[in-house]
């Protein structure tokens, strides 16, 4: 069975996005969190999704100097569009790790900023691996309604953690070489291993 990695958030969309996949790849998570600026109920939360979902291995890695640096560096309204980015190409690094082909998100069209037709388009033409999205088309109706049939929607409902440092009115819209370039001129890949080599990588 070919392999997968899942980006796992914590939200009610990607373990609902991990069910709907894993009898077909074997999926290992990875979960970018943002300690210290969130507490310990984070990653406790995260590896009572990884269990419900019957995964046997997630990767917890701390990812918040990542997403300062966006902050710093970058126009504040493209953050959640970059932030994503990011996020998937620290998974491409786990993936080429665990000889994985591919990533699966929970990303549902036009649900929020970085889910627009626009902005997924340019987060996609910004990777190299292909990103499974099986509840892209999903009502959020739906997706509810099946994460509290798996048992996975009382763990993740609450506050989302990873808008904590997204600005109030971003991006709708983007160009995916106007990113593109934008990333250029940072060395992200430097502080993605850096971020890796201090990930806590747990087998259940």
């Amino acid at each position: 069975m070919e392999k997968a990695i899942a980006l796992l958030s914590g939200g009610i969309d990607s373990p609902v996005a991990i069910y709907l996949m894993k009898d077909k790849l074997e999926i290992i998570a990875a979960h970018l969190h943002q300690q210290p600026l969130t507490d310990e109920k984070e990653i406790d939360k995260v590896k009572e999704l990884v269990k419900k979902l019957g995964l046997k291995k997630v990767y917890l890695v701390p990812f918040t100097k990542v997403l300062t640096e966006l902050v710093k560096k970058f126009q504040h309204k493209d953050y959640f569009i970059l932030q994503k980015i990011a996020m998937f190409k620290c998974a491409e690094l786990i993936a080429e790790k665990e000889g994985a082909k591919f990533l699966i998100t929970g990303e549902n069209l036009a649900q929020v900023s970085s889910q627009t037709l626009s902005n997924m388009t340019t987060i996609t033409k910004n990777l190299n691996l292909e990103i499974l999205r099986p509840v892209l088309t999903y009502d959020k109706t739906e997706i509810i309604a099946l994460a509290q049939k798996i048992g996975t929607y009382e763990i993740s409902k609450g506050p989302e953690m990873c808008c904590l440092l997204g600005p109030k009115h971003p991006s709708t819209k983007s160009e995916s070489g106007k990113i593109t370039a934008e990333l250029a001129q940072v060395d992200l890949e430097k502080l993605f291993k850096e971020c890796l080599s201090k990930a806590e990588v747990v087998f259940l």
